[in-house]
């Protein structure tokens, strides 16, 4: 006898429906199995499906595990805060709670809700931590770049929050728009930017991105990347491409080549004149119900 299970398609870091970035979200996965989970995260092809479940640890709302098309991740942006978004909607989270936290395979991720219609919430990114910096005119080949592309000294860095990007600052938006990645050629000059290439250019109030993914992933681009906001913001503020420190805000404009704008919200957050971590925020939308049978 066939299974049946629920899930929704939310838009997720926009208002609009049909823009932003599609989550698929299963409320009551009850009786999948990882593999299962994997095979339908492959099977609706968005850049990630999230699966809630019990939480396994004191004072977490829910357990959330997280799947590209290619591999189970342990923490990303726009899965926390669409699911966030459907449990708030399913009524899963208690009328006048402003905050709570998800169990991810990062750990626990700390939630703010400003809104709940029209939604807006926060999620408090994890570590951030620096990694290694690459040769700069080989960051721009594997980009279909010139060096001249790439904003001045300001290097090409590997930063992660649970989810590696490799980070390159361009000059301009048109060049943003203009990269092609070699994802083969970038693996084997960055092997530990595991999820792929997040480049930007700097704009009025934060900057213009795309994010284009690495093998094995499942995907090619992702039109709104939360997880890669999070030190977005530490390497804005570690190269000077930020002013100001405590509670300075910024937007990262992502998507807009692949028609799915995404507008992605950070807050800078000092402790004792260190950055202690980067708020991400957003909005969501509810697009589609529907129901799978295995």
């Amino acid at each position: 006898m066939a299974r049946t299970y629920r899930y929704s398609v939310v838009d997720v870091f926009t208002e609009i429906p049909f823009a932003g970035n599609p989550l698929a979200v299963f409320l009551e996965p009850d009786g999948l199995s990882g593999d299962e989970m994997q095979m339908l995260a492959r099977e609706l092809n968005l850049s990630e499906t999230t699966f809630v479940l019990p939480p396994e640890r004191a004072g977490s709302l829910a357990r959330v595990r997280i799947f590209t098309p290619g591999k189970e991740l342990p923490f990303a942006g726009h899965p926390t805060i669409g699911t966030a978004f459907a449990l708030v909607r399913s009524g899963r989270v208690p009328a006048g709670l402003a905050g709570f936290a998800l169990q991810e395979g990062i750990g626990e991720v700390p939630i703010r809700l400003e809104r709940r219609d029209p939604f807006l919430a926060w999620l408090r990114t994890p570590p951030i931590r620096f990694g290694a910096q690459l040769d700069r005119a080989r960051s721009a080949r594997f980009l279909g770049l010139g060096v001249e592309d790439l904003l001045r000294d300001v290097p090409a860095q590997v930063v992660s929050a649970g989810n590696p990007f490799l980070f390159v600052a361009l000059r301009a938006p048109e060049a943003v728009d203009r990269a092609v990645l070699d994802s083969s050629e970038m693996q084997r000059a960055a092997s530990d930017a595991s999820n792929g290439v997040f480049l930007f250019a700097p704009v009025p109030g934060g900057v213009y991105a795309r994010m284009l993914a690495a093998e094995g992933t499942g995907i090619a681009e992702d039109p709104a990347t939360g997880s890669a906001t999070g030190p977005l913001g530490a390497y804005l503020a570690e190269y000077g491409l930020l002013e100001g420190r405590d509670g300075v805000r910024f937007v990262n404009e992502q998507g807009v080549k692949m028609k799915r704008r995404s507008l992605i919200q950070g807050i800078l957050r000092y402790r004792d004149g260190v950055l202690e971590t980067v708020e991400v925020g957003g909005s969501a939308v509810g697009v589609i119900e529907a129901t799978v049978a295995l």
